[in-house]
């Protein structure tokens, strides 16, 4: 019973949540599910998500979901990402990182003209395949968890696309490397696989992430500082609110007779919409054209598509107010 009760208490009326996106700073010697049970405490809810797992060792841009926010999460996991890694040569070890045990020791006997041209080849859309020390689940296992009690099982090789590297830094045989790419692309594996075409191994020695999306290092915030905002009672100032996500959408707000169609999530009708975008707004319409939709009260609600055929607009996605 006391555990229920705790439970209750750390969820908090749905009015008292927080609601949006923190834009948080992972340090290293935690996981992202450490991040977010820290945050839990912090924010005094349970309704948290992360949007992508980041390596223990690893730091940087971990965006984090909060409340209705965590509607979000599948869609800010799909965003591309920017790294800043060291590849350090001569090394190859189970884990494809420093931090495995190391398989072989090779010779480095490559220019670093070499490498660049090794790194570089690179770009473009490709197929990887998934390291074992991964969480990624086959057979609803994760592959790490295999991995620890010494199997390696087949992994399919899945598609990527690598937008940009870019050599930051040369000590040979160790180089500095940012890389921008689309998600599911792991950095450890691109690493090893550069020191496999140069034949001499290769390893991820860091790790930062520097951008999720539009989500970018210099405006992340630290558990700790963010312990101190909700102590000082203004977390607010970390919480990135929902509709900042859909930002490049056209705005509907909804007259009081469609009001509570809207807080219901049906569907609106051309009434339902106040005249903000002008005369002939249905001549400006387009089929599958979305908008942020937002009560007379001008309270955010959710996202609403065009359908022509019908002259109505439905429900896409709902942020409904706590």
């Amino acid at each position: 019973m006391q555990a229920f009760l705790a439970a209750f208490e750390l969820c908090g009326d749905e009015k008292d949540m927080y609601h949006g996106i923190i834009n948080v700073y992972k340090e290293a010697g935690y996981t992202s599910h450490d991040v977010v049970a820290k945050l839990r405490g912090i924010c005094k809810q349970k309704k948290i998500g992360h949007t992508g797992t980041l390596d223990p060792d690893a730091v940087g841009v971990l965006p984090v979901c909060l409340g209705n926010g965590t509607k979000l999460c599948d869609m800010l996991t799909d965003r591309s990402k920017e790294y800043i890694a060291v590849l350090q040569l001569g090394l190859v070890t189970d884990t494809q990182d420093i931090s495995g045990r190391v398989l072989e020791e090779r010779n480095v006997q490559v220019t670093a003209e070499q490498v660049k041209e090794a790194a570089y080849s690179f770009l473009g859309d490709r197929m990887q395949i998934p390291p074992m020390y991964s969480a990624l689940k086959v057979n609803g296992r994760k592959l790490c968890e295999l991995a620890r009690k010494g199997q390696e099982i087949e992994r399919a090789a899945r598609p990527i696309s690598i937008y940009s590297i870019e050599i930051l830094k040369e000590t040979h045989p160790e180089y500095t490397i940012k890389v921008a790419c689309s998600k599911g692309t792991y950095i450890r594996t691109l690493c090893h696989d550069i020191g496999q075409l140069l034949g001499c191994g290769g390893v991820m020695k860091n790790l930062t992430r520097t951008r999720v999306g539009e989500f970018k290092i210099e405006n992340t915030w630290t558990l700790s500082k963010l312990q101190q905002l909700a102590d000082d009672q203004e977390l607010e100032a970390a919480l990135i609110p929902v509709e900042r996500m859909f930002e490049g959408l056209h705005s509907l707000h909804i007259n009081e007779n469609g009001y509570s169609r809207l807080k219901n999530g049906n569907q609106l009708e051309q009434g339902d919409i106040l005249p903000c975008l002008g005369k002939g707004m249905a001549d400006d319409l387009k089929d599958g054209q979305q908008f942020r939709a937002y009560s007379h009260k001008n309270v955010f609600y959710g996202i609403y598509c065009y359908d022509e055929t019908r002259e109505l607009f439905r429900p896409v996605k709902m942020f409904l107010p706590g």
